[in-house]
This record gives structure tokens, sequence and C-alpha cells, in this order.
């Protein structure tokens, strides 16, 4: 039998196929590939065609005519008698005026030329230093004469055989004087390459722009447009740092020109930068905070572009200095903080070209302003901007490829959708026919959808109900009906239709709603009342209090009762909640037994019940309240074949009228825990008179804040620096104060706020966020606070003597070893003299980890020189009462004094607390105090203040002061403190302004 064969007809098609496939495959993946592999051999193997060799660099010997009146004679008869030593280069300092230089070219057998190549040299002219014969002069607004012309970024001058040259040159802006002795070829050959370089950078930067703004202008998008004039003038920023901004797509531009385009770059780069870092991270900026940082920014646009157009431009550069310093700082700051947030890899990108290019406008700006033009040597704007470009060129390409990702996932999610989503979905005809369905539709009208077709809506459903929705849809945006349809051998079923007009058709749901109906009327009954007990939940007698509240304005009295059950708690852990549910059930039966018809009873939580009595005289509510009591307690609850007797406690108030709610209940729950301090059946009753409202409202708001939250919001913390008195430029250390605020940012005191964290019990759980955000950020920032010794902080008493909250302590403190060397906890002396045991053992264990302890308000116990002794303690905080106004009181001075010798032969420090003039902080120096901390030096400081200053003497606005610091002598010992120990890694002297 003969083999199987396909016919042609069959054959070429799939021939076909094959050849589409293995084209596609050359030109897409082995062509790049190939170039790639020709590109990396090429480099490698192949040589280039232009020279690699460098300039000899000539040492020449240089003068400043600052009046720029020399003639050549005059020049050289004052460099040969001052003899300046020869030097390979000579910085201008922005300086206008005119050099003389005196050199002499290296000994050769080819032709030479000798390059000047600053890219800010104005003039050049030269002379034979033997016979002052001119040997040429060129300028950028001049044509060149003799033997000097045009190279590169520069002047080049063939020196004819002359033995020495004597050069005038003239340079604008942060200008360096050079000279470069170059083969004449070699030098022909680099200029050719610079050319070429050039050319390469305008013409692939400038498609790349184009194609951008072409893709912006299709896809409507700013973004792309915004980054299109930014690669633009990243390039012109490039060509000003290599020296080829002279010209414009081969095109010389006319010197005058230059001098106003140069700062008009600048600034234009800065604003464009600054623009288009704010698009690109509109949502992200939003989330990371520090607003002030971009508009400050934002806001020196303006100016900077005014400035750029009015000022020379050699008063233009410092500040372009300063404002590109500044600007960039912001920028990698905002950057750094949104990078940490956001894991897109377009913005990753996006944020690298940035970053390449602010780095690079950076270092422009160290180098100019610093003098540091040999620091990255290779790195500067061109190749900042070749980078830059690419990584924007990343950033474009992973945005479409996720945009053109997003656009198929969501395709596919919503076909997806359409298909299992239980809600069904249709589209009708004008006419009422159906032109779509879901298979969520077919099953809730049990057919398919052939028989769905056969029958319009009207004939489904009825005219009526189709033409309801016509209107519907005609008058607003969206329909709402219901449908009631009968199945055979089913119950009637209940359908919610929602339908809306999209242009010829309607669209529209249809949900299956009959469960939903018939939990409604159970639901709006469950809203308000209690599922066990049937009476008023929370949510009920709230809506009924405000209602009543309301009313008292209306001249109708309103008496409110909070019940507690007393040590209920025991029925359910002795007999189960199945007893305790039932003696509630009973207890909520014969408390209504008193209520006239128009008091209520709500639940308010597991044992408590609130009762309002609205238009209710305060005498008659506290006659209801003993019947409720005696209804409660007046005979056993029977549960089974146990019986309960149960006690409760009410607290009465008469409401005022404009009281809140959440305030009333506040108010009587107080009342009723006052009643609770009775023996059981306890009432107690306030009238709306009563002073226990006003001084309790506040803390007992604060208390229920605290107790009922498992994290407390609103707190924050502020540092408070402490200046060294010995060398207070060289340390910065401060203590950690507590803040809260409420929830409309207004402060609370701290005294209330720890007053009431006591109360609550939730001392310890405040001292442990203190104490951790502290550590976190001192870890954040430790190499910004190289100065910093110890950062001191405050626990209270009852931390102390939770043995959990010590072990937490040191659990921290471990984990955070890099910066645990730097805490300083702060102990009280009533605290520490309380148990000198465990305050001993407790300071022991701090030290053992490398912490500080220091103790807190010392000299306000009676007891504190007798037992000092006893703890071995680093800092000694002297209390803040002995230091105010202490030159007014001979007394407090000589205590001072005598704390300050008894620290001192202990080998503690001391730190004197609220020094608030500059007379106190002069008398602490002179008694030999180490330490000073008070609002003269500084008020308690955010977080970013801190980061901002070098020492704690950058806050002081006193000039007295300040003078007076400047003539402290610093500590020699300073860095090796025997107490404190030596400096922290990193550290650095800074210099005294």
């Amino acid at each position: 039998m003969p083999p199987l064969s396909l016919p042609s007809s069959l054959r070429l098609p799939r021939l076909n196929q094959g050849l589409d496939r293995l084209l596609l495959g050359l030109s897409v993946f082995w062509l790049p590939v190939l170039f790639g592999l020709l590109t990396l051999w090429a480099l490698w193997n192949w040589h280039s065609p232009y020279t690699a060799a460098q300039g000899k660099a000539l040492n020449f010997q240089v003068l400043q005519d600052a009046q720029g009146n020399w003639q050549a004679s005059h020049a050289l008869q004052q460099l040969r008698q001052t003899s300046p030593a020869p030097i390979p280069q000579q910085d201008t300092d922005l300086q206008e005026s005119p050099f003389w230089l005196l050199l002499q070219p290296l000994p050769a057998t080819q032709p030479i030329r000798i390059e000047f190549p600053s890219r800010h040299a104005y003039s050049l002219s030269c002379w034979n230093a033997n016979t002052l014969q001119s040997l040429g002069a060129a300028s950028r607004t001049t044509p060149p004469q003799g033997s000097i012309l045009p190279v590169r970024a520069g002047f080049a001058i063939d020196p004819s055989g002359a033995p020495a040259l004597l050069c005038r040159t003239v340079l604008v802006g942060p200008g360096r004087i050079s000279a470069l002795q170059w083969d004449a070829a070699e030098l022909s050959s680099r200029e050719l390459q610079f050319h070429r370089g050039s050319g390469l950078l305008d013409g692939g930067i400038l498609v790349l722009a184009l194609f951008t703004l072409i893709a912006g202008f299709i896809n409507r998008n700013r973004t792309y447009i915004l980054f299109a004039a930014w690669l633009v003038v990243n390039l012109r920023m490039a060509a000003l740092s290599m020296g080829w901004d002279q010209q414009w797509l081969g095109q010389t531009i006319p010197f005058e020109w230059q001098q106003t385009m140069r700062p008009l770059t600048l600034a234009l780069y800065y604003m464009v930068t600054f623009t288009l870092f704010t698009s690109l991270f509109k949502e992200e900026l939003s989330g990371v905070g520090y607003k002030i940082l971009i508009n400050a920014a934002k806001w020196s646009c303006p100016p900077l572009l005014l400035l750029a157009l009015t000022l020379p431009y050699a008063n233009f550069l410092p500040l372009i200095w300063v404002f590109t310093g500044l600007g960039v700082a912001i920028l990698l700051f905002m950057l750094t903080r949104i990078l940490l947030r956001t894991q897109s890899r377009v913005a990753l990108w996006y944020a690298a070209s940035i970053g390449i290019a602010l780095f690079a406008s950076l270092y422009e700006v160290a180098a100019a302003a610093l003098g540091l033009k040999g620091w990255i040597g290779s790195f500067n704007s061109l190749t900042a901007a070749l980078a830059s470009s690419l990584l924007a060129s990343l950033a474009i390409a992973e945005q479409m490829r996720q945009a053109h990702l997003q656009k198929l996932a969501a395709q596919a999610e919503l076909q997806h959708t359409y298909e299992v989503i239980p809600i069904g979905l249709f589209t009708l005809d004008l006419d009422g026919s159906l032109s779509s369905a879901n298979p969520a539709l077919l099953h809730m009208l049990d057919t398919s959808e052939p028989a769905l077709r056969e029958q319009t809506w009207p004939q489904r459903f009825g005219s009526a109900h189709w033409q309801a929705m016509l209107e519907q849809t005609q008058t607003r945006s969206t329909a709402e009906l219901e449908v009631l349809i009968q199945h055979p051998d089913q119950a009637p079923r209940r359908f919610q239709v929602r339908a809306t007009r999209a242009g010829d058709k309607i669209e529209g749901t249809f949900q299956d709603i009959t469960e939903k109906s018939l939990a409604t009327e159970n639901l709006k009954f469950l809203a308000h009342h209690d599922t066990l007990t049937k009476v008023l939940n929370r949510h009920g007698i709230e809506q009924v209090l405000n209602s009543s509240i309301a009313d008292i304005g209306r001249g109708k009295p309103l008496a409110v009762a909070y019940l507690d059950l007393d040590r209920f708690k025991l029925i359910n852990d002795l007999y189960g909640h199945a007893a305790g549910d039932s003696v509630l059930q009973t207890v909520c039966q014969r408390a209504q037994i008193p209520l006239g018809p128009h008091m209520h009873l709500g639940r308010v939580g597991g044992d408590e019940f609130l009762f309002v009595m609205p238009n209710t005289p305060l005498a008659v509510a506290e006659a209801t309240c003993r019947e409720i009591l005696q209804q409660i307690g007046g005979s056993a609850c029977q549960v089974g074949e146990r019986a309960f007797q149960v006690r409760s406690s009410i607290g009465l108030i008469e409401v005022a009228a404009g009281s809140l709610a959440k305030d009333v209940v506040s108010t009587s729950d107080h009342a009723c825990r006052m009643a609770k301090k009775g023996q059981g059946n306890a009432l107690v009753v306030f009238d709306r008179h009563s002073n226990v409202f006003t001084d309790h409202e506040t803390e007992l708001l604060l208390v229920e804040q605290l107790a009922s939250q498992t994290s407390i919001d609103g707190l924050f913390l502020e540092m408070q620096p402490i200046m060294s008195l010995r060398s207070p430029y060289e340390s910065f250390n401060f203590e950690v104060l507590l803040r809260m605020q409420d929830a409309h940012g207004a402060p609370i005191p701290t005294s209330r706020l720890i007053h009431a964290a006591e109360i609550a019990g939730r001392m310890g759980m405040i001292d442990r966020w203190v104490l951790s955000k502290t550590l976190n950020w001192l870890e954040q920032h430790q190499e910004q606070l190289s100065l910093n010794r110890f950062v001191c902080l405050n626990l209270s008493g009852a931390s102390l003597n939770d043995e959990r909250f010590i072990d937490d302590v040191f659990i921290m403190l471990e984990r955070h070893r890099s910066v645990a060397p730097r805490i300083c906890l702060e102990i009280t002396e009533s605290v520490a003299l309380h148990d000198m045991e465990n305050t001993r053992r407790f300071i022991d264990r701090v030290r053992a980890v490398g912490a500080k302890v220091a103790l807190d308000d010392f000299g306000a116990g009676y007891t504190s020189f007798s037992y000092l002794k006893e703890l071995p303690a680093d800092l000694l905080k002297i209390d803040g009462s002995f230091i105010v106004n202490m030159n007014q009181h001979p007394a407090n001075i000589a205590i001072v004094e005598a704390i300050v010798s008894l620290a001192q032969n202990l080998g503690m420090k001391t730190i004197a607390e609220w020094a608030e003039d500059f007379a106190t902080v002069e008398t602490l120096a002179e008694i030999g105090v180490d330490y000073v901390q008070g609002f003269v030096v500084a008020r308690p400081q955010p977080p970013d203040a801190i980061l901002r200053a070098q020492s704690g003497a950058d806050f002081i606005a006193d000039a007295q002061l300040m003078a007076y610091l400047s003539t402290l002598r610093p500590d020699e010992l300073e860095h090796v403190d025997l107490v404190l120990g030596a400096d922290p890694p990193h550290a650095s002297p800074t210099p005294r302004t």
C-alpha cells in the first residue's frame, strides 16, 4: 500500500506558516542577539578610529590682573619679578578679570598644539615670551587670529617653535585654567571624537524625546510630554557640562545668547526636574508626608527663573548651587521614602533615572563650589544624561507593558466575572428584546437563552413593569423595580431589577432578594434590640437618648440611670453562660415592671443597662430606680434547681440641656461605679448642678479611651535638646518626651494623659511604646546622630514594679544592641527610694547591656544624699525647682553646687533642668554643671528638627548665650568621658560657627 501524503493544497499553507515563524523568530530574537554579540565583540577586539592618547599637563606661572589693564610687557615683568611657583591648574573662583600665564612647551619632534580646555574660557591671547611677538588671539565673539583656534570646549595654539609662551585668558563662570600639550594629529583626532560624541548624544536623546512626545500626544499623557521636555533640558545640561553648549543641532549659538541660555538652562532643569518628580509620584507624595518640603521647592521655582533672566551668570551661579543642593536633598529624601513604600518597577526605573540625573547635578554643584573637579572623574552630566535617558526608556517600556497586561487581565477578569457572578446580568433593546444574558439570569428564571429570547421583556413580566422601567431610565440614571415570580411547586421568589440606559440599549442586573426581604423585618428589630434579652441594644438606646436630649430644650426634664449587676461574672464562671443568660433575661423582665410607658431600657454591656426616662422629674426617677433595685434584688432568680440572689447598683443623673449622649452615658456610669463602692443595691443620684460632672468628665473620657483600645491613637514623641556646657558643639543629646493629641489634633496635657493611663492600667503599654519607638528611630537615623551620646527616657513607677515590663525592656535593648548604649533610662527619686534593692538590681541590669541610668528630680526628696551612694547611676538630673530663678536665691545656688560636688566625687555627670535664661546658664557653667536643659537652649522639637541639627546649641535663639558659648573652652578629654564613655562611632568634631 503506498504511503499517505498530504495534498499540495494542504502542504503549501503549512510551509507558509513555517516560513512566517522562521522570519519572525529571526527578526525578533536572533537579529537582536547577533547585534548584541557583534557589539560586544567590537568593543573587546576592534580598535577605535580615534586616538586614546591624553594630553600632557604643563605647569605654568600665573598672576591675576585684577584691574584688567596690564599690557603683555608689564605682565611678563610682573611674572618674572614675583616668580610664582609653577602649578598645573588654577581655579578662577568666579573671577572674570584676566589671568596671565607663563609656560614652556615640552620638547617634541612632531608638530604640537597647546590646548587650554576650559569650557568657561571667553578669550585667549598669546605672545612669544622671549620676543613679545603676538602669536594670535581668539574669543567667543570675534573670529580667531593668528595660530589660535577654538578646539573642543576651549582654545588651542600652535606655539610655532616659541620656547616660552605668555598668554592672557578671561573665563566666565566657575572655570579652571589648565594647559595640555598635544601632538597636533592627536588633538585633531580628539576634536573629531568630541564633535561626533556631541552629535550622537544630541541625536539619540532628541529621538528619544521625540518618541516620548509623540507617545504622550497619542496617549494624552501629560507625564510623557513632561518627560520629553525633561530629556531636552537634560541634553542641554550635558552639553553645558561637556562644553558643547555653544551649538544646537550643528548650528553655533551666538555668545550673547549663551550668557542668557546657561543660567536659564540651569533654572529650567531645576524647575522641570521638580515638576516631573511631583507629576510622576503625585499619589505617592500624598501618602509620605513632609508637604512643607515639596511646597518650599515648588515656590523656589518662579524666583529662580526670574533671577536667571536678570542676574549675570557669575552672580547667578552661587544661587543655583544653593538651590540645587537643597533641592537635590529634598528630592532624594522624598524619593527614598517613596521607594520604601512602593514596589512598582515603573517607579523604580523612573526613580533611578531621576536619581542619576540628580546625583550628577549635585556632583556638578560640589565640583564647581568646592573645587572637586577630579572627584569622580568619568561621571558627569554626559554619562548621567545617557544613563538617565536609558533608564527613562526602560521606565516607559515597563509602563507600556504593565498597561497592556492590565488591559488583558481586566478583560479576562471581566469575562470571568460576567460568567460566574451570582447576579443576573442582561442587555435589552428599546423594544424589550433580549440581547444578552449571563448564566446566573438563566438559572434564576429557570430557562435557557433561546427560550428567553423568544419572549420580550413585556411579554414575560408584563407591560406595566416594562413601562415603569422605561420611564425611570429616562427620568433618572438608574431604575429600581421588584419582580415576583411564581415557579411551579416552589414558593414565590422576589427579585430586584436595577437598570440604566446605555445609548440605544438598557443594561441591568437581576438579583434574588427573597431571603433578604424575609430577613429585613427581623434585621430591623435586631438593629435596635438585644438578641438575648429583647430590650434595646446600645444603638437603640442611644437613639432614644439622643431624641430625649433634644426634648430637654423644650422644657421636658430627662433622667438617665446606669445599672450594673454586682459580681455577675461569678455566675458565668461558676455555673456557665447558659445560667448567666437566664439570669439576665429574668433581670430585664423584673427591671421593666416599674417603668412607665415612656421609659426605655437598653443593654449596653454584658451586665450593664441604661434607663432613659424622658419627661421624668429627678424625684420620680429616683423612686423608680429604688423600685427597680427592689424588683431585682427582692427575691432570688430561679434557674432550674438553682436560685441566684442578684444585687445591683444604679447611678442616676439629671441631664442638662446641651449634653452629648456619650457624656451622659459616661457620667451615669461614673455615678454607678460610685454606687458600687457600697454594699450592694446602692443608688447614687447626681442632679444637673453637681460639680462632679465638670471635675471628672474630661478625665473619664480619656480613661475610657485608654482602657478600650489595644493601641493608643494620637501618641507621638518630641525631643528636647540637652546641651553640654563643656563642649556645646561637639555633643548632641536630648530627652524624649511623650505627647498626645486628640482626634481633632488638639494637644492633651501630658499630666492628664499620665494620670488617666495610671488609672486605666496602661502605663506599661505606653512606656513600651515610647522605648520601642525611640530605639527604632535611633537605629534608623544613627548615622545622622553621630554626636549623640545619650537619649533620656522617663519610666513610670508602675512600669518599674512590673516584672513583665522589665523583661520586655531588656528584650528590646538586646534587639537594638547597636543603639542601646545611647539609651539613658530616667528613674525618679521617689521611685528609686521606694525599693532600693529592686532599683539597684534594675540599674545593674541596664548598665550590663551598655545603657545608662539617670536619677531624675534629684534633690526633691529628703533622703537623697544618704542613699545616693547606694545607686550607681551615670547621670544626676537636678530638680528644676532649684534651677528656676536660682540667681535670686543664693541658697539654691549653694544646694546645686553641693549636688554637683557630690556627683563629681561619685563619678556622675549632672544635668540642670528648667534653665530659662542666660544668667542661669552662666551660673550653672561656673558651678561646674555638665549639661543644661531648658527653654533657653531649646523647646521640645519634632524628630525631624533634631535630624536637621548638628548639636544642641543649634537651636539657641538667645544672642547673648550664643556669644557666651563661644568663650567656653572645650574639654580636651571630652571624647574620653570616664562616665559616659568615648564618642559614638563615626563621630567627628563640628567646628563652631
